[in-house]
């Protein structure tokens, strides 16, 4: 954190104490020039006294207190080719690149709770080359709205649906990053004919899982999992082989938190996740003309190849399958080269 936010944190603490705040009402110019020095040495002071404590319930009481409302979206500075758009459940977020005559184009989707921002180093990478390429942020993630509804794959592959409508892209290349390779497998279920092919990056859309009984989502739960706010940003480096490559990971992670809904999406999401619906969307796959390509880092600890590699192999027999050397969860982003590369051939000669 920032002098600058310590020390505004710090002022405002003097503000509030009558009898610090006492220690600083001098009228004279000359005591009003000294005070102004002893001010700054002495907020630097208490900010040190205070510790950490102070600032962590400060930070605590952040947690979930933006909307993301019409003030918010103005208060968001767009990238180039960047814009939201109103769809059927809410605003989504959205960049759009070489856009020109774009009747196709490569359409990246992010994993369970990092938004778009995720992809950006391959979303640069395509963008480069030339290809007309779309990315955006889920309900619940990122910049996009948080409504209250059922966070379900169904509900993401609308959108991704929505968002094609309206750039008027008629077909798309999918590569759905870790839960993004539910989404992409629920849109090719939806509407195969707009699907050219389907690239699943650490998908986590192969693992065997049942929808909770009650998929509700309680205050008691949202609370539960707000409370383990402070430990959710360093726990996203474990996505990473290497995380000392990638120092401010967990800090940009940390300015979603402020959000409000975000812990119901992803307690949503999280209950609604099925895979019976899943499989038999990718059993059709095999018996259709989409190509089909799966890649993972070769050390990827968070979704484990061997925990259904088998059930892949049955599903999927005719997948074109590689694996990043040296790369964890999100191999575009540890070795990218060696990730760019595949997609130069995957992409380009097509």
């Amino acid at each position: 954190m920032g002098i600058r936010v310590v020390a505004r944190r710090c002022r405002t603490y003097i503000a509030g104490n009558p009898v610090i705040g006492l220690v600083f009402r001098l009228s004279s110019a000359l005591e009003s020039v000294l005070m102004s020095r002893l001010m700054l040495l002495f907020t630097l002071g208490l900010a040190l006294w205070l510790g950490g404590a102070t600032l962590y319930v400060s930070a605590q009481s952040q947690y979930e207190s933006v909307t993301k409302d019409a003030a918010f979206r103005a208060s968001v500075e767009l990238p180039k080719g960047a814009a939201f758009v109103l769809l059927s459940e809410g605003f989504t977020y959205y960049r759009w690149a070489n856009t020109e005559s774009c009747t196709s184009a490569d359409v990246l989707v992010h994993g369970f709770s990092v938004p778009s921002y995720i992809w950006d180093p391959t979303y640069e990478f395509l963008a480069s080359k030339g290809r007309c390429v779309v990315t955006l942020d889920l309900y619940g993630r990122g910049f996009s709205d948080n409504p209250d509804v059922a966070y379900t794959d169904q509900l993401f592959a609308n959108q991704v649906l929505e968002l094609l409508d309206h750039l008027e892209i008629e077909k798309a290349t999918l590569l759905g990053l870790s839960n993004g390779g539910r989404v992409v497998s629920q849109l090719v279920g939806f509407a195969p004919e707009r699907v050219e092919q389907l690239i699943y990056v650490a998908s986590s859309g192969f693992r065997d899982v049942s929808r909770a009984t009650n998929v509700g989502v309680s205050q008691a739960e949202i609370d539960a999992l707000v409370a383990r706010y402070p430990e959710l940003p360093a726990g996203q480096l474990s996505d990473f082989k290497d995380p000392t490559n990638f120092q401010d990971w967990d800090e940009k992670y940390a300015e979603l938190l402020v959000h409000k809904g975000f812990a119901r999406a992803l307690i949503s999401t999280r209950k609604n996740h099925d895979s019976r619906e899943l499989d038999i969307i990718h059993a059709a796959l095999q018996a259709s003309d989409i190509p089909v390509t799966t890649i993972w880092g070769d050390s990827d600890t968070v979704v484990v190849y061997a925990g259904f590699a088998e059930k892949l192999a049955r599903l999927l027999p005719k997948r074109v399958e590689h694996f990043v050397p040296e790369s964890g969860h999100l191999p575009h982003m540890e070795n990218p080269a060696y990730f760019e590369a595949l997609l130069k051939k995957q992409l380009f000669a097509r």
